[in-house]
């Protein structure tokens, strides 16, 4: 910049300038005014469901022939959520690239149907860590690096990438901002000043900010007061965050009486004040709130009604009201499926298994509910007594020693009374261990991870993985290959294909030196790596299998990668739909065929899983 010149324009406030107060870098390709930021923040208390709601508001913008990228900023210091204990932030959600984020980000995938990457998510800690690295370089050409503008600029420069990126095919038309906590934490406050800074910036009409606020109803007055939900907007008004929509949670449908005070003390229309109480499913949200014509408003704020597809809008919705009618409507079958995990006090920590069986039990008309059980409390001694009612079974992933016990006791039961079974990550390798145990006769067979000198280590890290797995750690992330063995039960799930691309999150595998002992006495690799010694699905014989004497399950299958978090509510992942298939076979003697019972479906899924991987 030229010595005593006066930026002309946001484009030449670059990073190194010691001659301007201004820090707000724009990357190449932006263009102020074609992409529009949709911000939603909380107020009152955190936990309210700013992503059920961000994301809605994304998909009706999606529904319309936009293009939407949503982001999702965390206040804490992590550099992600890998290292989070699920009890105190829920499930860690990992994307195609390998990037371990709030569970936020999977409620965003499934109601948009779109893959995310790194650039969907940050925290504090990963913009700190980038801005730290640029100083160390000079990028700041001898400045004083400062909250304002440099940790604001740096919020803002991610912001403007993610529009430029877009859906990773086009640039966004509406980028959706969720900040997560609430308005007056210490830790998003720089979050609320850089969107403060980027409405300024940007201008009248790119920025539309959304306050998701509470509505208290003490039991004991029995009526809703708005109180709370005043001063909460009002320190986004002290922060200067003028709201043009308000959402008001609450049980039930929020009054008259209250959403008038809300408009009063907010300075925002009544008409931009909406009632978001709770609902039946969260898949009905998107059409309720446009029934009350908040997509429009949005539209107008944004000046943007003259970019609605309208016929892609009308064939986007029907496919899914398609799905929330067979979702909702009664259903005249019912299985219970039991989970057993070593966070199952906190049904959070498996949100995504939690939505696979939904998706599932809408396409296949039965009503799924899930027991949680806790797999500390499980033992040999009373395993049958807390299966009993059970339909089917799910032992999901988790670290660490507690609770595997349990587990084995689960798959053992399972394996010898013929229970449905679906075994994920841990529960992958807890059915390597206890087939090892009980069948091959390796009563010290274990996991490295648990007893570091077992006798047997059949589940074990590996030095090939070491070196294959990249710098700095040995954790399998993200999507990966995953070569099918033809004529097996996987190959039946996934529609005789002979290679998935699926999600890990995962460190342990089986020993190679144990494989072959393992298939001779009759446990099934049907999925491997391609290239490498590494198994990644592992199922019993189906009744009617070739090999005499060998273990045969009518429904037994487990897998190294994390099947739920592909699985979308208009089309199912294969894996979960074969348990529940199973599960209503086992309760009613009913033989469905889940590929059959939802062929159309299944044909979108590979189509649009293969589709989506070409583009990451």
């Amino acid at each position: 910049m030229v010595r005593g010149h006066k930026p002309s324009s946001l484009t030449e406030q670059v990073e190194g300038s010691t001659e301007s107060e201004f820090y707000s870098p724009i990357p190449e390709g932006y263009q102020r005014g074609q992409h529009k930021y949709v911000v939603v923040v909380g107020t009152v208390m955190s936990g309210l469901g700013k992503g059920i709601f961000a994301s809605s508001l994304a998909k009706m913008l999606k529904d319309k022939g936009l293009v939407v990228a949503p982001i999702k900023m965390e206040g804490y210091l992590n550099m992600d959520s890998g290292t989070l204990n699920p009890y105190r932030h829920g499930e860690v959600f990992v994307l195609e690239d390998g990037t371990e984020c709030d569970m936020d980000l999977g409620t965003y995938e499934r109601l948009l149907d779109q893959n995310l990457l790194k650039w969907n998510f940050t925290t504090s800690g990963r913009i700190f860590g980038e801005i730290l690295e640029r100083e160390r370089r000079g990028a700041y050409l001898g400045r004083d690096v400062q909250w304002i503008p440099h940790v604001t600029g740096e919020v803002k420069r991610k912001l403007r990438e993610l529009a430029v990126r877009g859906d990773g095919s086009r640039p966004a038309d509406v980028v959706f901002v969720e900040v997560g906590g609430t308005v007056g934490d210490y830790e998003n406050g720089v979050y609320i000043e850089a969107m403060r800074e980027l409405a300024f910036e940007e201008g009248p009409g790119n920025v539309c900010f959304v306050a998701l606020t509470y509505i208290i109803e003490p039991p004991a007055l029995g009526e809703q007061k708005s109180k709370a939900a005043q001063l909460g907007i009002k320190r986004a008004l002290e922060a200067g965050i003028q709201p043009h929509i308000i959402a008001c949670r609450a049980s039930r449908p929020v009054s008259p009486k209250v959403m008038q005070k809300i408009a009063m003390f907010s300075n925002v229309p009544l008409k931009r004040v909406f009632s978001l109480h709770d609902r039946e499913s969260i898949y009905t949200i998107p059409e309720e709130l446009r029934h009350d014509r908040l997509d429009r408003e949005i539209l107008s704020i944004l000046d943007m009604h003259d970019k609605v597809d309208n016929s892609a809008e009308d064939g986007n919705r029907e496919k899914w009201m398609g799905f929330v009618r067979r979702l909702t409507a009664k259903k005249s079958r019912d299985v219970r499926i039991g989970v057993l995990g070593k966070y199952a006090g906190l049904r959070d920590t498996y949100a995504s298994i939690d939505k696979a069986a939904e998706h599932c039990g809408a396409h296949l008309g039965a009503k799924v509910t899930l027991d949680w059980l806790e797999t500390t409390n499980v033992t040999d001694a009373n395993v049958e007594a807390l299966m009993d009612g059970l339909d089917g079974v799910i032992v999901p992933g988790g670290f660490g020693a507690r609770g595997v016990d349990g587990k084995i006791a689960a798959v053992r039961y399972c394996r010898e009374r013929g229970m449905p079974y679906l075994g994920i990550c841990l529960g992958f390798q807890v059915a390597v261990i206890e087939f090892a145990r009980n069948v091959l006769g390796l009563h010290d067979a274990d996991s490295t991870e648990f007893t570091p000198n077992a006798g047997h280590p059949v589940i074990s890290e590996l030095p090939e993985q070491k070196r294959i797995e990249g710098l700095g750690g040995t954790m399998r992330l993200g999507a990966q290959d995953v070569q099918i063995l033809p004529g097996t039960l996987a190959s039946f799930l996934f529609g005789g294909r002979t290679m998935i691309h699926e999600r890990f999150r995962h460190r342990y595998e089986v020993d190679p030196e144990y494989i072959e002992r393992l298939e001779a006495a009759g446990l099934v690799f049907s999925g491997r790596h391609p290239t490498r010694p590494i198994m990644q699905v592992v199922e019993l014989r189906r009744p009617g299998d070739a090999g005499a004497n060998m273990p045969t399950h009518p429904f037994f299958i487990g897998a190294q990668f994390h099947p739920e978090l592909t699985s979308r509510p208009l089309r199912p992942q294969p894996m979960f739909m074969g348990l529940i298939a199973a599960a209503i076979e086992k309760k009613y003697g009913t033989k469905i065929d889940p590929r059959d019972a939802w062929a159309p479906e299944l044909q979108r899924w590979m189509t649009a899983r293969m589709g989506q991987v070409q583009t990451v």
